[in-house]
């Protein structure tokens, strides 16, 4: 492995681990690209796995073009989650923000694989490729301070993977037709302490969440990583709203219209 993917993915994960910032890479090295980014990527995962970590699914970021001028990243990206990071939660769960890096809340729609996916595949193909949905919060960490950064400094940092939490996932079998079509015209609401915080819709994640789907599945062809997408894979497709601060004592919800999928209600700890 080249030395220097090597030593950015032990910064990475010395970060992660230690809950700490750390400079971007691409000030230091503006040639630092994305074709550097994923493979430091895929050094972090096998050392994640090395260390006795599951991949459990896959995250999609930048999906809403609504947030792009904000964070100065203009196409989506990705990364892996693992079973230390993913997990199910029950309405009025504690969730702690122990160890993360100014940590951000982002309401998003998640499908569990039952067959692997293929480049080229349209969106009814896609949801053929799936089994199941669910909706929870992805809570985005910046290792850069002050959510500052380069795209391939945000695919070197795990995709900015903190962690996600999820509800029920319900079964999309014996109704594919509705699935699709509910998909692409939902609507969301994100609610923090009982007040509105921000709105979205389904169109927001590039079309719709297996729309998003269709963007990774095309976009790993082109830079495939050491572990494919692979049949269970829990894969979320990226934030519904804006990306909000959370902080320990605030209780945030979601409300959904259009999906048959229960809003999510969590508190945060320290």
């Amino acid at each position: 492995m080249d030395r220097s993917i090597e030593a950015r993915a032990r910064q990475v994960l010395d970060a992660i681990d230690g809950g700490r910032p750390i400079a971007t890479f691409s000030g230091h090295d503006p040639d630092f690209a994305l074709p550097d980014a994923y493979q430091v990527s895929d050094a972090v995962m096998t050392e994640r796995v090395a260390r006795g970590e599951r991949v459990a699914g896959w995250k999609i970021g930048f999906t809403n073009s609504n947030i792009w001028n904000e964070y100065d990243v203009h196409a989506p990206i990705w990364g892996p989650m693992y079973d230390r990071t993913v997990r199910q939660v029950m309405a009025g769960g504690e969730i702690s923000l122990a160890g993360l890096c100014e940590p951000r809340i982002e309401p998003e729609i998640a499908f569990r694989l039952k067959s692997a996916p293929e480049i080229g595949m349209d969106e009814a193909a896609l949801l053929d490729c799936i089994d199941a949905v669910t909706h929870g919060f992805e809570i985005v960490q910046s290792i850069f301070p002050g959510w500052k950064f380069k795209a391939a400094d945000t695919v070197a940092a795990c995709a900015l993977h903190g962690m996600y939490v999820h509800g029920e996932l319900v079964s999309v079998e014996g109704d594919r037709a509705g699935w699709l079509e509910r998909l692409a015209a939902f609507d969301m609401e994100l609610v923090r302490d009982g007040v509105v915080v921000d709105r979205g819709t389904a169109g927001d994640v590039l079309g719709g969440p297996l729309s998003a789907l269709r963007s990774m599945v095309d976009g790993m062809a082109m830079r495939p990583m050491s572990r494919p997408l692979a049949v269970g894979d829990l894969i979320t497709t990226g934030t519904v709203t804006r990306a909000f601060p959370v902080a320990s004592g605030e209780r945030w919800t979601s409300r959904l219209d259009g999906l048959p999928l229960a809003g999510l209600d969590v508190r945060f700890s320290a």
